[in-house]
């Protein structure tokens, strides 16, 4: 069997990248097998590999709870963590560029958390987030300092309709002068989607400009629901 490297690097990443430049997201298929999945759901109970639980009521966040991991990750999330990074950094180079921001990422995850560590961001920013019914995230952005990457991963860990229903990932985008669009998606369970951060480039009739998103999850109806988001920047606390 294919090891998940191999299984990230036989996307088809043409496809992905000319997504994320028209819609500031791109799914990726069935990256993950059952019993990956099952493993990172299972670690949800093993308190050594966290460094902070959030339960999102108490901040307004939302209902739900979700535990920040602490260094070293787990082998197989460093692996993704670190194989999706050296996919991105031409998207989001690019981005910067034709947006006029003086920013340019390294081909390596080390040398973007180098940055951050300059910046006093020296914490990981992986995540898993757990709901259950009546769950739900409320629209937000992941930016965790100064320093942060355009683009961001949020791994699927159980099937819906069958192990939950409801629970739809939202995406919102605002561009200047209009209403605000939303996009509703329904992943599968080993699905990686990947999408922007905070906004992404629009070309219009004077040039470039930026299109705000923000991201959320619908309210679970029924069931457990388990994500794994991989924020790639580092976070001051």
């Amino acid at each position: 069997m294919e090891n998940i490297i191999s299984r990230i690097l036989a996307q088809d990443w043409s496809a992905a990248e000319n997504d994320l430049h028209i819609n500031g997201y791109t799914l990726l298929r069935s990256v993950l097998n059952e019993n990956e999945c099952n493993s990172l759901v299972a670690q949800y109970q093993e308190p050594g590999l966290y460094r902070k639980t959030i339960v999102m009521e108490r901040y307004r966040f939302g209902l739900g709870e979700y535990k920040y991991f602490k260094y070293p990750l787990p082998s197989l999330i460093q692996d993704i963590r670190q194989t999706i990074y050296t996919k991105l950094t031409g998207v989001a180079n690019t981005w910067m560029k034709v947006l006029g921001i003086d920013q340019q990422y390294p081909p390596t995850l080390a040398g973007l958390h180098q940055l951050c560590h300059q910046h006093q961001q020296v914490n990981p920013t992986v995540l898993i987030l757990q709901y259950g019914q009546g769950g739900h995230n409320t629209l937000h952005q992941d930016l965790y300092g100064d320093i942060f990457f355009p683009i961001q991963l949020v791994m699927f860990l159980d099937e819906p309709g069958k192990d939950y229903t409801g629970g739809e990932f939202v995406i919102t985008q605002q561009v200047p002068r209009a209403q605000s669009k939303a996009t509703v998606l329904t992943p599968r369970k080993g699905d990686f989607l990947l999408f922007t951060t905070n906004f992404r480039p629009q070309k219009g009739s004077k040039g470039y400009y930026r299109v705000n998103m923000k991201h959320g999850v619908s309210e679970i109806h029924s069931g457990q629901r388990h994500t794994l988001g991989i924020i790639f920047h580092d976070a001051q606390s």
